[in-house]
């Protein structure tokens, strides 16, 4: 797994949500950085990590023990947004060992609702042996995607290529393919019974209150933080908030 590492100190490792990769986090990983060692991997079929034929979260537990221990990590706080943050849930649930404490932002544990189907369709439309420019890019993906942002953040995953042809960082036809298992509920192993923060933001439903029976079923000890102002990409819209709940949690 491709990786970046800030500071240094006790570890804390975060995972990006769908579309995203290690620079997404950059912000909150440089301010925890002042007083810890914070590592920030590609996940795989996204960055560059590798890309593989199969897209599951005990697989992506998997991948994420043997990187930790190749990299002599044997207890972290954990913290995850989206699909990152069921990856962080199914590692505590299987390793929880490995997890000092777990931070999940903007995610519940069950079965998530289809949220991404039309950006999927949007993507997959967009021919990139055709452009010229990134510029073209977001004017075709403009008519689906209304969201400047949005287009903004998706079009992060174009790459150059030294010879002027664009391609995406992110296996996009597996994680299409794979959509259903990145919509699956995590399970397995036994509760974790250890200190467990789950963050949402105001003006988004991914989190909704009837989820916390069912989080509380898994992680005893959680809390429910929420923070105003913020949508689904809490750390991009409100990144000072959260970097001072992240701070009282973590202390």
């Amino acid at each position: 797994m491709y990786y970046r590492e800030f500071g240094q100190g006790d570890p804390v490792v975060i995972l990006h949500g769908l579309f995203g990769f290690s620079d997404n986090w950059q912000t909150l990983a440089k301010g925890l950085a002042e007083q810890h060692l914070v590592i920030t991997p590609d996940l795989r079929n996204h960055g560059r990590s590798p890309h593989l034929p199969t897209h599951s979260y005990p697989e992506m537990a998997e991948d994420l023990r043997l990187f930790l221990e190749e990299h002599w990590v044997f207890s972290t706080v954990l913290i995850g947004h989206s699909m990152g943050g069921k990856v962080a849930m199914q590692f505590a649930l299987e390793h929880p060992d490995m997890v000092s404490q777990l931070i999940v932002v903007d995610i519940a544990p069950g079965q998530a609702e289809d949220k991404h189907s039309d950006i999927f369709e949007a993507l997959l439309g967009l021919d990139l042996r055709r452009l010229q420019t990134r510029q073209e890019a977001e004017g075709l993906l403009s008519a689906r995607i209304p969201e400047v942002g949005v287009r903004q953040f998706l079009l992060k995953n174009i790459t150059r290529h030294a010879d002027g042809s664009f391609a995406w960082k992110m296996n996009l036809p597996v994680l299409w393919k794979e959509y259903p298992q990145i919509l699956a509920a995590v399970g397995g192993g036994t509760p974790f019974d250890k200190p467990a923060l789950f963050v949402r933001g105001s003006r988004s439903d991914y989190i909704k209150d009837a989820d916390f029976a069912f989080i509380k079923s898994l992680f005893p000890q959680a809390e429910l933080v929420t923070i105003e102002g913020a949508g689904h990409w809490v750390h991009a819209d409100q990144p000072a908030e959260l970097l001072r709940v992240f701070r009282q949690f973590i202390t």
